[in-house]
């Protein structure tokens, strides 16, 4: 039987109900509506429900859901009821704020190890961790099972660690540098490019600023006649 293939739409939803259904557990909601959770999440019930019934619903007509139960469910989904090793390559500024980012273990994600080029930065230690040389890399991940690597590279040093990491034998990758990888199919990777974030931010401010500008000449126009 071909299992349901599951649009990328929800699967990006899905991190979003698993924070929401954490901070309920956390203020000790036991049950939920699909219409509460839309409330406090700004998407409709319908789409909840939609999203939901792809891994078969979990909810009870009248009763909703169990918040403690769901949020275990969408947890197996996504694969955090796992323990997953990290190395982060590259110890700049980001770099050593990820690498001091505790939320990561909660969710099951354990930094192992730090690597960098720089070597003023040998040896520093980061919450436990030495920085370590790029130049151990290798030896460091055939001794010690590694998940994903954390690129946090300058733009042209990114895609050749890219392939070192690939031909080491790691299949994840979680990519801060500005430029998109090409690597084998079967290498997972997810690019965050946070100046492209912020860009999208700085289109959005300023279509709301343009939306704005026809009601502010219109009063101009107004008060200038008085």
């Amino acid at each position: 039987m071909q299992e349901k293939e599951i649009s990328l739409a929800v699967i990006k939803r899905l991190p979003r109900y698993y924070r929401y259904l954490g901070e309920l557990l956390e203020n000790d909601v036991v049950r939920i509506s699909s219409k509460e959770l839309s409330e406090r999440m700004k998407v409709t019930a319908s789409q909840i429900r939609q999203d939901l019934n792809n891994f078969g619903g979990f909810g009870q007509q009248g009763y909703g859901y169990n918040v403690e139960y769901l949020y275990t469910e969408i947890g197996k989904i996504l694969g955090l009821d796992r323990k997953y090793n990290i190395i982060i390559i590259g110890a700049g500024n980001l770099g050593q704020a990820l690498s001091n980012y505790t939320d990561f273990e909660r969710r099951g994600f354990y930094v192992t190890g730090i690597f960098d080029t720089n070597p003023r930065l040998e040896g520093i230690s980061i919450r436990g961790i030495e920085i370590q040389m790029i130049e151990n890399l290798e030896k460091f991940v055939k001794n010690n099972p590694v998940h994903i690597a954390v690129l946090t590279l300058p733009r042209l040093k990114a895609p050749q660690v890219a392939k070192e990491v690939v031909g080491l034998g790691i299949k994840a990758i979680w990519n801060f540098a500005p430029v998109d990888l090409n690597l084998p199919p079967d290498v997972i990777v997810e690019n965050v490019h946070l100046a492209e974030s912020l860009m999208r931010l700085s289109y959005d401010l300023k279509a709301s600023e343009d939306n704005t500008k026809p009601f502010e000449k219109e009063a101009d126009n107004k008060n200038k006649g008085n």
